[in-house]
């Protein structure tokens, strides 16, 4: 098994890269060309629900168990800005879907509600040579379950 350079790439080599990951996630949904743009002990943790794995065996289930099968048809995903730095990128993106499938990794143990959810999501990625070490995904979780309508806006006195 070779070893990835651990020399960091320049900013459009990582740009590279993350887009054959999102690729694998999203477009041609293949969870062994999304694992072979990571490291073997990378991990990945949607930190309002701390969803994901660490490792690949991990994120092998993971990947092929709760979120690429989670996303449904209607999914659109609108990129707000894109930072990267030496070894690391960080992307904002304005989601929009319906609820129709369950999606173990946002909402646990939670049928589909049917209903629309718009969420922003800020995505972490570090990279450690020439693959992905880690992401760490973050948003607004008491919106998305307003949204889902599984949380209530709390009544005020008055």
């Amino acid at each position: 098994m070779s070893q990835p350079s651990l020399a960091p790439l320049p900013p459009q080599q990582l740009e590279a890269l993350w887009a054959e990951h999102l690729k694998g996630e999203f477009e041609t949904k293949d969870v062994e060309a999304t694992l072979a743009t990571m490291v073997d002990d990378a991990y990945v943790n949607h930190m309002p629900v701390n969803t994901g794995g660490r490792g690949k065996a991990a994120l092998r289930a993971f990947y092929r168990d709760d979120f690429i099968p989670s996303w449904p048809d209607d999914v659109h995903m609108t990129p707000i800005n894109r930072v990267v730095g030496a070894g690391q990128l960080v992307d904002e993106l304005r989601v929009n879907f319906t609820h129709s499938k369950a999606m173990p990794w946002l909402l646990p143990n939670t049928p589909p509600t049917h209903r629309r959810i718009e969420m922003d999501i800020v995505v972490v990625v570090q990279f450690r040579g020439d693959k992905l070490a880690c992401e760490r995904i973050y948003w607004d979780h008491a919106a998305v379950l307003r949204q889902a309508g599984l949380l209530t806006e709390p009544t005020r006195p008055g």
